[in-house]
């Protein structure tokens, strides 16, 4: 999840309960783990996740006109697709 061409130089410091570092620990040792990678893998994947839904973002106008001719461009010709969409389902019969 995280670029690996960049070098870890930045640090956050986080207080909790001795309890919630042992789950925490014990977590990284069952995942084969340092704790540090679980906590910047668990936390990378709820950033992600917490920004998935989304819905107002802001883009250049290079990166506006790029987005837009990527949406209005014609689907690319798809046979197999198009045979797939033409049978009737399992569930319909």
């Amino acid at each position: 999840m995280t670029d690996i061409l960049e070098s870890r130089s930045e640090r956050i410091d986080v207080r909790m309960t001795p309890t919630v570092k042992r789950t925490l620990r014990r977590a990284a040792a069952a995942s084969n783990k340092t704790s540090s990678e679980f906590l910047v893998d668990a936390s990378m994947a709820a950033a992600f996740e917490a920004q998935a839904d989304r819905r107002a973002f802001a883009l250049d106008d290079e990166r506006w006109t790029q987005f837009m001719n990527a949406l209005n461009a014609p689907a690319p010709d798809n046979p197999r697709l198009a045979r797939l969409l033409a049978r009737r389902p399992p569930w319909a019969s």
